[in-house]
């Protein structure tokens, strides 16, 4: 019984740092954000809760974004076609409220 204990930690050890690394397809994206990409010409990564998809504001940016790209965003990810100053304004007035 002493001998399995030691193996039993061990293994306990494995499963809880395999549950803590985080997988691939997330990239550094918490739970509960999206990334998106913003930007005219040079676009800069920003991840973002999800809940600011539901504001009206942002909401009018992801129409921009539509209209423009349609489904198919030349980054891979969520491109917002808008000055980074102007997302930056609207982000910190959505944080606030």
């Amino acid at each position: 019984m002493g001998i399995r204990l030691p193996s039993l930690l061990l293994n306990a050890k494995q499963v809880v740092k395999m549950q803590t690394v985080p997988s691939r397809n997330q990239c550094g994206v918490p739970k509960g954000h999206i990334a998106v990409y913003v930007g005219d010409i040079e676009r800069k990564r920003f991840v973002v809760p999800i809940s600011y998809l539901n504001h009206p504001s942002f909401s009018a940016l992801l129409k921009t974004a539509e209209e423009e790209f349609g489904f198919k965003h030349p980054t891979g990810g969520l491109t917002i076609p808008c000055r980074e100053d102007v997302f930056i304004n609207l982000t910190s007035r959505l944080q606030t409220s």
